[in-house]
Protein backbone atom coordinates (compact mmCIF):
# COMPACT_ATOMS: atom_id res chain seq x y z
CA UNK A 1 0.00 0.00 0.00
CA UNK A 2 1.88 3.60 -0.82
CA UNK A 3 1.43 6.50 1.39
CA UNK A 4 -1.74 7.78 0.78
CA UNK A 5 -3.62 4.92 0.78
CA UNK A 6 -2.11 4.77 4.39
CA UNK A 7 -3.32 7.85 4.95
CA UNK A 8 -6.84 7.53 3.62
CA UNK A 9 -7.48 4.30 5.71
CA UNK A 10 -6.10 6.27 8.88
CA UNK A 11 -8.93 8.88 8.14
CA UNK A 12 -12.14 6.39 7.80
CA UNK A 13 -10.61 4.61 11.17
CA UNK A 14 -10.51 7.88 12.84
CA UNK A 15 -14.02 8.87 11.40
CA UNK A 16 -15.38 5.62 12.52
CA UNK A 17 -13.82 5.83 16.09
CA UNK A 18 -15.80 10.24 16.10
CA UNK A 19 -19.13 8.63 14.66
CA UNK A 20 -18.52 6.03 18.27
CA UNK A 21 -17.70 8.70 20.52
CA UNK A 22 -20.27 11.30 19.22
CA UNK A 23 -22.88 8.25 19.93
CA UNK A 24 -21.35 7.89 23.35
CA UNK A 25 -22.87 11.62 23.89
CA UNK A 26 -26.42 9.72 23.79
CA UNK A 27 -26.00 9.27 27.07
CA UNK A 28 -23.85 12.09 28.69
CA UNK A 29 -26.78 14.08 27.60
CA UNK A 30 -29.64 12.12 28.18
CA UNK A 31 -31.08 11.39 24.93
CA UNK A 32 -31.86 8.49 23.07
CA UNK A 33 -32.72 7.62 19.08
CA UNK A 34 -35.36 6.00 18.07
CA UNK A 35 -35.53 5.50 13.99
CA UNK A 36 -35.67 9.20 13.51
CA UNK A 37 -36.95 10.34 16.38
CA UNK A 38 -34.56 11.77 19.35
CA UNK A 39 -36.04 11.71 23.23
CA UNK A 40 -34.73 13.29 26.41
CA UNK A 41 -36.15 12.29 29.41
CA UNK A 42 -38.78 14.47 31.11
CA UNK A 43 -36.06 16.41 33.87
CA UNK A 44 -34.09 17.25 30.86
CA UNK A 45 -36.75 18.59 28.80
CA UNK A 46 -37.98 20.76 31.77
CA UNK A 47 -34.26 21.68 32.50
CA UNK A 48 -33.86 22.65 28.67
CA UNK A 49 -37.04 24.92 28.55
CA UNK A 50 -35.85 26.82 31.77
CA UNK A 51 -32.83 27.98 29.94
CA UNK A 52 -34.05 28.98 26.65
CA UNK A 53 -33.91 32.66 25.46
CA UNK A 54 -36.73 34.19 25.14
CA UNK A 55 -37.69 35.70 21.66
CA UNK A 56 -37.75 39.14 22.74
CA UNK A 57 -34.55 39.03 24.53
CA UNK A 58 -33.10 37.02 21.93
CA UNK A 59 -33.88 40.38 19.74
CA UNK A 60 -32.99 42.71 21.65
CA UNK A 61 -29.67 41.24 22.12
CA UNK A 62 -28.88 40.45 18.75
CA UNK A 63 -26.12 41.78 16.85
CA UNK A 64 -27.24 44.65 14.53
CA UNK A 65 -25.20 43.72 11.86
CA UNK A 66 -26.60 39.97 12.15
CA UNK A 67 -30.31 41.41 11.83
CA UNK A 68 -29.37 43.49 8.69
CA UNK A 69 -27.44 40.48 6.99
CA UNK A 70 -29.90 37.97 7.50
CA UNK A 71 -31.84 38.36 3.95
CA UNK A 72 -28.47 37.78 2.35
CA UNK A 73 -28.09 34.42 3.67
CA UNK A 74 -31.63 33.55 3.32
CA UNK A 75 -31.47 34.92 -0.21
CA UNK A 76 -29.48 31.74 -0.60
CA UNK A 77 -31.74 28.86 0.22
CA UNK A 78 -33.92 29.46 -3.44
CA UNK A 79 -31.00 28.96 -5.33
CA UNK A 80 -30.06 26.20 -2.86
CA UNK A 81 -33.27 24.13 -3.42
CA UNK A 82 -33.02 24.59 -6.99
CA UNK A 83 -29.73 22.74 -6.95
CA UNK A 84 -31.04 20.19 -4.74
CA UNK A 85 -33.99 19.69 -7.25
CA UNK A 86 -31.54 19.26 -10.50
CA UNK A 87 -29.38 16.99 -9.02
CA UNK A 88 -32.00 15.12 -7.26
CA UNK A 89 -33.25 15.09 -11.22
CA UNK A 90 -30.27 14.27 -12.51
CA UNK A 91 -29.31 11.64 -10.77
CA UNK A 92 -32.72 9.79 -11.14
CA UNK A 93 -32.29 10.14 -15.21
CA UNK A 94 -28.91 9.19 -15.27
CA UNK A 95 -27.56 6.95 -12.62
CA UNK A 96 -29.48 4.37 -13.69
CA UNK A 97 -28.65 4.87 -17.70
CA UNK A 98 -24.65 4.80 -16.12
CA UNK A 99 -25.23 2.22 -13.63
CA UNK A 100 -24.04 4.30 -10.62
CA UNK A 101 -26.24 3.63 -7.47
CA UNK A 102 -28.35 6.69 -6.52
CA UNK A 103 -27.09 8.59 -3.31
CA UNK A 104 -29.54 8.90 -0.43
CA UNK A 105 -30.95 11.83 0.27
CA UNK A 106 -31.78 11.24 3.53
CA UNK A 107 -28.29 9.86 4.68
CA UNK A 108 -26.89 13.44 3.96
CA UNK A 109 -29.85 16.29 4.66
CA UNK A 110 -30.48 15.62 8.53
CA UNK A 111 -32.77 18.16 10.06
CA UNK A 112 -33.06 17.24 13.65
CA UNK A 113 -31.94 20.08 15.88
CA UNK A 114 -35.37 22.15 15.97
CA UNK A 115 -36.36 19.34 18.39
CA UNK A 116 -33.79 21.15 20.89
CA UNK A 117 -36.06 22.72 23.55
CA UNK A 118 -33.30 24.65 24.59
CA UNK A 119 -33.53 26.65 21.23
CA UNK A 120 -36.15 29.35 20.68
CA UNK A 121 -38.28 29.93 17.02
CA UNK A 122 -35.60 32.33 15.70
CA UNK A 123 -32.51 29.64 16.55
CA UNK A 124 -34.56 26.50 15.80
CA UNK A 125 -35.40 28.14 12.05
CA UNK A 126 -31.86 29.04 11.88
CA UNK A 127 -30.79 25.43 12.64
CA UNK A 128 -33.23 24.01 10.28
CA UNK A 129 -32.20 26.07 7.50
CA UNK A 130 -28.10 25.40 8.07
CA UNK A 131 -28.85 21.52 8.48
CA UNK A 132 -30.71 21.72 4.97
CA UNK A 133 -27.81 23.65 3.32
CA UNK A 134 -25.01 22.64 4.47
CA UNK A 135 -26.68 18.49 4.19
CA UNK A 136 -27.66 19.17 0.58
CA UNK A 137 -24.12 20.45 -0.10
CA UNK A 138 -23.18 16.84 1.14
CA UNK A 139 -25.75 15.54 -0.79
CA UNK A 140 -24.70 16.85 -4.00
CA UNK A 141 -20.71 16.69 -3.61
CA UNK A 142 -21.32 12.86 -3.44
CA UNK A 143 -23.17 13.01 -6.47
CA UNK A 144 -20.92 14.63 -8.58
CA UNK A 145 -18.26 12.69 -6.51
CA UNK A 146 -19.89 9.63 -7.98
CA UNK A 147 -20.76 11.46 -11.49
CA UNK A 148 -17.10 12.01 -11.76
CA UNK A 149 -15.83 8.15 -10.59
CA UNK A 150 -17.65 7.26 -13.76
CA UNK A 151 -16.74 9.97 -16.42
CA UNK A 152 -12.90 10.85 -15.55
CA UNK A 153 -11.57 8.91 -12.41
CA UNK A 154 -8.07 10.62 -12.94
CA UNK A 155 -6.43 12.41 -9.82
CA UNK A 156 -5.57 16.33 -10.60
CA UNK A 157 -1.92 16.94 -10.08
CA UNK A 158 -2.34 19.90 -8.25
CA UNK A 159 -3.25 19.94 -4.41
CA UNK A 160 -7.24 19.81 -3.85
CA UNK A 161 -8.71 21.62 -0.35
CA UNK A 162 -11.33 18.83 -0.06
CA UNK A 163 -10.88 14.92 -1.07
CA UNK A 164 -14.40 13.57 -1.54
CA UNK A 165 -15.44 9.92 -0.89
CA UNK A 166 -14.29 8.42 -4.42
CA UNK A 167 -11.13 10.32 -4.75
CA UNK A 168 -9.04 7.44 -3.13
CA UNK A 169 -9.92 4.84 -6.20
CA UNK A 170 -8.79 7.14 -8.64
CA UNK A 171 -5.99 6.97 -11.15
CA UNK A 172 -2.76 8.94 -10.52
CA UNK A 173 -2.20 11.97 -12.62
CA UNK A 174 0.38 10.96 -15.45
CA UNK A 175 0.06 7.50 -14.69
CA UNK A 176 -1.36 6.36 -18.60
CA UNK A 177 -1.26 2.55 -18.01
CA UNK A 178 -3.85 0.63 -19.55
CA UNK A 179 -5.91 3.91 -18.72
CA UNK A 180 -8.76 2.67 -20.80
CA UNK A 181 -9.41 -0.68 -18.88
CA UNK A 182 -8.28 0.47 -15.55
CA UNK A 183 -11.17 3.29 -16.05
CA UNK A 184 -13.74 0.83 -17.01
CA UNK A 185 -13.24 -1.10 -13.80
CA UNK A 186 -13.29 2.02 -11.77
CA UNK A 187 -16.56 3.23 -13.34
CA UNK A 188 -18.60 -0.16 -12.10
CA UNK A 189 -16.50 0.22 -8.74
CA UNK A 190 -18.84 1.90 -6.43
CA UNK A 191 -19.05 -0.06 -2.91
CA UNK A 192 -19.20 1.62 0.21
CA UNK A 193 -15.48 0.73 0.88
CA UNK A 194 -14.48 3.67 -1.09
Amino acid sequence: MNKIQDLIEQIKRLEKELTIEVQRKEEEFFYKIEGKKIYFNDEIKKYHKTISTKLHTYLFNANLLNIITAPVIWSCLFPAVLLDIAASLYQAICFPVYGIPKVKRNEYVVIDRYALSYLNLIEKINCVYCGYFNGMIAYVQEIAARTEQYWCPIKHARKISVIHSRYNKFIEYGDSRDIYERIEKIRRDFNQSA
